[in-house]
């Protein structure tokens, strides 16, 4: 099979091990032949591409109009640098830790643990147990949490495309009998709840595949076509670009919480940094690999979400997909390619929790039986991140929501801390470093939360009219003079 379509199954798959909670030492003295040959410098870059670019690319433009034209690309900069700081940290501890007791590589939520078992605190020491649990939860929320943002991504952008195909049709039809009404132009939309319940039993379907080998080349399939999504997508905002000195220099203070949570969703790929470094073939080049990756990654964020912001001024929506009008068979194109690349993202999100959660609850069932469990638990888990996306049916709410509980404590409350705990005797600079970036993340998550709880409990009116067709929602919008 070619490296480039081993891609995720290399990384997940380590990410659930090492997210089971089970340590298992490794005989260093294993025969060589039967060691895994680990993965290039070329392939980690790749990965970390892949950890990285998802559907929270997509929300950047509304997190800079949530922030500001020149607040928001600043913050989306400076938020980029610390997290790739924490990853640094991250793997800078699980080497140190791992080095002082002379075994394999650490995972997460090993590297959590074992650095409060060899606290001096009695009371750390005691909650080991606790905190490798608390990092496998949050690592299970998020990506359960990732599911519940594809649900909705993929209704929204499949209801355009559905109803624009309608639109565009009854135009034509318009235009041949001119006797017909201007009003029958305009499709009468299905809810978009509707479209996440007709995803469901494909989604299901699709999370029946237990081995990600099977999916490698589907996998990179889908790949190939977000990656070209991107390119059409750069394509049409660079055609018309607003005066930046038009736009707020700074949004107001309440809003720049939800800036937050999308930020912090787009770097997501932290819990992919661990099981990267450890199965490198040359792991002292991963320092130098995450700071290529993540520089990529960093000025892709920044420019899509400033450019995206600088095209779509006030209009921009949770998925700058859905602000590409209809009247263009390439926009079209774009919306079902990127629809097809998280739809097979979804099953590969899915995998980590699946294979946490679903083998302990088989293992307590009768071996005849077990089959037959694991596909009704996985497809019972795939139904509550549905019924997740039905109850909050705005794709900008979900990943706030997701990025400010989940993501922000994996990402930046947690490295901070763990160098803590793990270096207690560190200079006042670096203590103070290390507290700040985690109350910075500690306040994110609570702001964050708050905000977004908020307007999913007390929604807006131009919220809730996103949820049912619109007969303008696809006509592209033009700036004012």
């Amino acid at each position: 099979m070619p490296a480039a379509e081993q891609l995720d199954m290399e990384v997940m798959t380590p990410l659930m091990e090492e997210a089971g909670g089970e340590e298992e030492d490794v005989d260093i003295d294993e025969d060589p032949e039967h060691l895994p040959q680990g993965i290039t410098f070329t392939q980690t870059l790749l990965h970390l591409l892949k950890g990285n670019i998802g559907t929270g690319l997509l929300g950047l433009p509304l997190a800079v109009k949530n922030a500001g034209i020149v607040l928001g690309p600043v913050s989306l900069l400076l938020m980029g640098v610390v997290c790739v700081h924490c990853m640094h940290i991250l793997v800078n501890c699980s080497h140190q830790l791992s080095e002082r007791l002379k075994r394999s590589p650490l995972g997460y939520s090993d590297t959590v643990a074992v650095a409060m078992e060899m606290s001096s605190s009695q009371c750390l020491r005691k909650g080991a147990h606790f905190g490798r649990h608390l990092v496998n939860f949050f690592l299970v929320l998020t990506q359960l949490g990732f599911c519940s943002v594809y649900f909705v991504f993929l209704a929204e952008n499949i209801k355009q495309v559905m109803e624009g195909a309608h639109l565009n049709s009854s135009v034509e039809t318009v235009l041949i009998h001119s006797n017909s009404s201007e009003e029958g132009a305009v499709a009468t939309g299905l809810d978009l709840r509707l479209y996440m319940v007709f995803l469901l039993p494909f989604i299901i379907v699709l999370t029946f595949i237990r081995d990600l080998r099977n999916m490698a080349a589907l996998s990179a399939i889908a790949n190939l076509c977000m990656a070209v999504s991107l390119i059409l997508i750069f394509t049409y905002i660079l055609n018309d670009v607003s005066d930046p000195r038009r736009l707020p220099y700074a949004s107001t203070w309440r809003k720049f919480p939800f800036f937050f949570g999308t930020a912090i969703f787009a770097f997501e790929g932290i819990g992919v940094v661990l099981p990267l470094e450890n199965q490198m073939r040359e792991p002292k080049r991963f320092p130098q690999a995450l700071n290529i990756g993540m520089g990529f990654i960093i000025i892709l964020y920044v420019t899509l979400a400033t450019l995206g912001y600088l095209r779509f001024r006030d209009d921009i929506k949770g998925s700058i997909t859905l602000n590409l009008p209809h009247d263009s068979w390439s926009n079209q194109l774009v919306k079902v390619l990127y629809s097809f690349g998280v739809f097979v993202s979804f099953a590969v999100q899915f995998f980590v929790p699946a294979e946490i959660l679903v083998p302990p609850v088989c293992g307590r069932i009768r071996k005849s039986w077990r089959r037959v469990a694991d596909l009704s638990l996985r497809a019972l888990l795939v139904c509550l991140t549905c019924i997740t996306a039905v109850l909050i049916p705005r794709l900008d709410l979900v990943i706030s929501l997701v990025g400010a509980v989940s993501s922000s404590a994996l990402a930046l409350v947690f490295p901070p801390l763990v160098e803590l705990v793990a270096f207690p005797s560190q200079p006042p600079l670096l203590l103070l470093k290390d507290l700040s970036i985690a109350a910075f993340g500690f306040i994110g998550f609570l702001t964050g939360t708050y905000v977004t709880l908020e307007e999913i409990i007390y929604p807006d009116d131009q919220g809730q009219t996103r949820l049912h067709d619109n007969g303008n929602w696809a006509t592209p919008t033009t700036s004012p003079p």
